[in-house]
């Protein structure tokens, strides 16, 4: 009896775990290198003069700014819209930078690595190669592999 009362909690965890593996679809990223070209034609057709950062990530500087550069400690105050470049649908955007707040090594790799670019007050076009965004998993409206385009003002740095 005692061995019956073991196994029935043993083959519950089991076939719950073996459910699990089932639904799950494999994840296959995209390279910044094999975006390369989806990039520059989004830049190209929408009139943006980027800049290559070694990471893959494409920018345009705006404004420079002029005050305090962010660290991957800092909390950055920002107004942004972000847009998918496969279909220009805005999937996020915040006016009140009040409402931001966030620790810089937080957010995606693409912030991390655009706003240090700027000082307080400066204005960037940002890129975002999906494996500097959300990758193959995706994220909300955001799909699985998309590369996104950002217009960020970094409001304050503390």
């Amino acid at each position: 009896m005692k061995k019956i009362i073991l196994i029935f909690p043993l083959c519950f965890v089991l076939f719950s775990l073996t459910g699990c593996v089932k639904g799950t679809q494999a994840c296959t990223p995209k390279t910044a290198q094999s975006e390369q070209a989806a990039i520059l034609a989004y830049a190209t057709a929408n009139g943006i003069s980027v800049s290559a950062h070694p990471s893959g990530l494409y920018y345009q500087v705006i404004n420079p700014g002029s005050g305090a550069i962010p660290f991957p400690t800092s909390r950055v105050f920002v107004t942004y819209t972000g847009k998918l470049t496969s279909s220009g649908a805005i999937f996020d955007s915040q006016t009140n930078s009040a409402l931001t707040g966030w620790v810089l090594n937080t957010l995606i790799p693409g912030w991390q690595i655009g706003l240090p670019l700027l000082q307080k007050g400066g204005t960037i076009k940002l890129i975002v190669p999906s494996e500097l965004a959300y990758g193959c998993v995706g994220a909300g409206p955001i799909p699985a592999n998309a590369i996104l385009y950002f217009e960020i003002t970094l409001v304050d740095v503390l």
